[in-house]
């Protein structure tokens, strides 16, 4: 359990839709958005930022793709001082929550007063790949081309939909709760867009145009104010998937998140006013074929940490990586009681999740602190739980007092 770590300031970039508004956007300049704008909202230096922590999952859409110390081009871009450190950090989509745990991790240690936490994804600009022409010889014959996007995953491994799948049919959950969570998940965003609740954590961009006015983007690009039930049902399942389809799981999506957070000493200091109180964190790893299960688990230790129970939370938000996701993590976390789970599920991705929100994965996990954080400013305070799991089974979780 963390003591004094507070949040100043949270603000993410609208979340673009594969080779959408977002395409062209540099990878480094991409991230340096919301890095820059989090520290101008609340007037602070960059020279006080002791670290950052970044999310990275594939330095293949960047310029340099040989170790490009992306953290690090990112916060030089966004203006911070050289000598800042900068760490950068591949959990897939884990790994925007854990920069925010590794900084909380260096306070406690006393290592640093302030540090900044996030990640960006750029989906659309992912390169195709050609492998081993460097040793091969090639002289004659047609060359294969690789997508990294197609059956997204690991090569050694299944596809993370199918393990997803898999373990959803273990748990009894059905296409058809899938394909209603996903529905549920579109109708929650648009309720909460309209409602204006993103505008405290959305930056409005405004994106040039070559032959055109700029556009302004102002909500994220992969809401389907028209899903239903009776379009999802028409979807086939992805990769031999009897209920995983390409409308119960999130779009490849582009997009940046930051999150300022510090002692409150350093708070104080800075004359700033804590937006939330960082109570616990925690991540976990478990079998790589069951990443559905990981949020629970994560979830659990992170309440275990900190002395609480699931009653205690206010709103909770599971990463819908798949709409079976939240289903069997809930299952999970109510002792495979369908009655708790449903329970459960009433405070649960109230505003939607990444169905509708989109995953530009390594920035997710910062996406959904902030959510949470100015969802319970809204309510006047209390408690969130936020968990996200990660390529091969990992998974985070935090919690958060207001």
């Amino acid at each position: 359990m963390y003591k004094d770590i507070v949040i100043v300031s949270a603000v993410r970039t609208p979340f673009g839709r594969y080779c959408g508004s977002l395409k062209e956007y540099d990878y480094f300049d991409l991230g340096a958005l919301p890095m820059k704008e989090v520290l101008a909202r609340v007037d602070v230096p960059g020279d006080q930022v002791d670290e950052v922590y970044w999310g990275v999952g594939d330095t293949s859409v960047c310029k340099d793709v040989f170790t490009p110390v992306a953290a690090r081009q990112t916060l030089i871009k966004a203006g911070l001082p050289p000598e800042t450190p900068s760490v950068a950090i591949d959990k897939a989509c884990v790994s925007a929550m854990s920069a925010v745990h590794l900084g909380c991790r260096a306070m406690v240690a006393g290592e640093i007063q302030c540090a900044l936490g996030g990640g960006a994804t750029s989906f659309s600009q992912e390169p195709q790949i050609v492998r081993g022409l460097r040793w091969k010889g090639f002289r004659i014959g047609d060359v294969k081309m690789e997508d990294p996007l197609f059956a997204l995953g690991y090569k050694d491994f299944n596809p993370v939909s199918v393990d997803t799948d898999d373990v959803a049919t273990e748990y009894g959950v059905s296409r058809e709760e899938q394909d209603a969570w996903a529905v549920r998940s579109h109708q929650n965003y648009g309720n909460a867009w309209e409602a204006g609740k993103f505008k405290e954590e959305m930056m409005v961009l405004e994106i040039p145009q070559r032959k055109a006015d700029p556009i302004t983007l102002d909500i994220d690009e992969q809401y389907r104010p028209g899903s239903s039930l009776e379009k999802l049902a028409k979807l086939p399942g992805i990769y031999g998937c009897k209920g995983v389809t390409a409308g119960n799981a999130p779009g490849l999506n582009d997009g940046a998140t930051a999150i300022l957070f510090m002692t409150r000493g350093k708070a104080e200091e800075l004359g700033l006013e804590p937006l939330a109180e960082i109570v616990s964190m925690s991540s976990i790893a478990i079998s790589p074929l069951r990443m559905a299960e990981g949020p629970a688990y994560a979830a659990m230790k992170a309440l275990q940490s900190a002395d609480l129970t699931l009653d205690d939370m206010g709103v909770m938000e599971i990463n819908e990586a798949f709409a079976a996701v939240p289903l069997v993590s809930l299952l999970l976390m109510g002792d495979k009681d369908k009655g708790k789970a449903t329970a459960l599920q009433e405070k649960t991705n109230i505003n939607g999740s990444a169905i509708a929100i989109g995953h530009p994965n390594t920035a997710s996990g910062a996406r959904l602190i902030m959510n949470l954080m100015y969802e319970l400013r809204r309510r006047g305070g209390g408690y969130a739980l936020g968990a996200i799991c990660g390529g091969l089974a990992q998974a985070d979780a935090c919690i958060i007092k207001v």
